[in-house]
């Protein structure tokens, strides 16, 4: 029988890898510790000896301990339980590679996947109040803000690719604009006749005051400026959205894909095709999209449920 080294000491040499050779945070190492630990209680009360005692299933059964709990511990959440296996399975990995064991018995014991979390996005009504808050200011200001708010909800824009356009990106005579997405890759998205009459109202009575206040950039100029006459920053633009968050009562709603999330939403919900919604916000895949149509499969059952004669018992 292949009893192997005692886990107490297998794990206590992991730590000291992972602090010595790896330079993990302390933090870190605290977590893995704790989890490690339970991890050797584990075995311990099932029986197992030693290292080389451990197989698949010892491991398994200790990811179903973690979900379940029991009268010492109480069940962890899924991010708390996949980060517990990913330390057993780094153990048992250092420990193959220590020629402490033979076999890697944790590699197919797959860390718990998160549940997908659902793109926030707010009503309509509740954007329209934000882009009439952002509007509110004086002079160039308003103006800028508003259009920067419209642009970002009439195209599905990240804040970063709104910020990075230049005038020549956006060609109001088709009423569209070409938005650089991750990895360079150029989509050109249509613009909604709301942002395009908010653009042209910035940049007939608004971008000329900002521009005279310094250089504006290349090619043909960068489209939204910020008051010293430069190109507005990604975090600056996040700061507008915020304020105009606030001036609407809509702070707890909101972060910096707002109204990219609320775009996809509303255009699903609207009825357009999951693959035409998935070319506008840049997607490589579809199945990044598909996330938005668990929004509007939420969306559809409030609806049934206030609406339906039977639909509550």
């Amino acid at each position: 029988m292949n009893v192997g080294p005692a886990v107490d000491r297998v794990v206590t040499g992991y730590l000291d890898h992972l602090t010595v050779e790896r330079g993990l945070a302390v933090n870190t190492i605290a977590s893995y510790r704790r989890d490690l630990r339970r991890y050797a209680e584990y075995l311990t009360a099932a029986g197992v000896r030693g290292l080389g005692e451990i197989t698949e299933s010892d491991v398994a059964g200790f990811l179903a301990a973690l979900r379940q709990g029991d009268d010492d511990h109480p069940p962890l959440s899924t991010t708390s339980a996949a980060r517990a296996v990913v330390a057993v399975r780094g153990l048992h990995r250092f420990a193959l590679l220590d020629g402490l064991v033979t076999d890697d018995v944790a590699a197919e014991v797959r860390p718990p996947t998160p549940a997908r979390r659902l793109p926030k996005a707010i009503p309509v009504e509740s954007v329209v109040a934000l882009i009439e808050s952002a509007g509110v200011l004086e002079g160039p200001r308003g103006l800028r803000d508003r259009a920067l708010l419209e642009l970002l909800y009439g195209t599905g824009a990240r804040i970063s690719e709104a910020v990075g356009l230049a005038v020549d990106d956006l060609d109001r005579g088709q009423a569209a604009v070409r938005l650089a997405g991750k990895g360079g890759k150029e989509r050109i998205v249509p613009v909604g006749s709301y942002a395009l009459r908010a653009v042209e109202e910035y940049l007939v009575r608004a971008r000329p005051a900002l521009a005279a206040s310094g250089r504006a950039g290349v090619r043909g100029g960068t489209l939204f400026l910020n008051v010293r006459g430069g190109a507005l920053s990604r975090q600056s633009a996040w700061a507008i959205l915020r304020s105009a968050a606030e001036r609407a009562g809509l702070t707890a709603e909101i972060s910096p894909h707002t109204l990219r999330h609320s775009f996809a939403t509303h255009l699903l919900d609207g009825g357009a095709d999951v693959r035409v919604v998935q070319e506008l916000l840049g997607h490589a895949s579809v199945t990044t999209t598909q996330i938005y149509t668990l929004v509007t499969v939420d969306r559809l059952r409030e609806v049934y449920a206030t609406s339906h004669p039977r639909a509550r018992s």
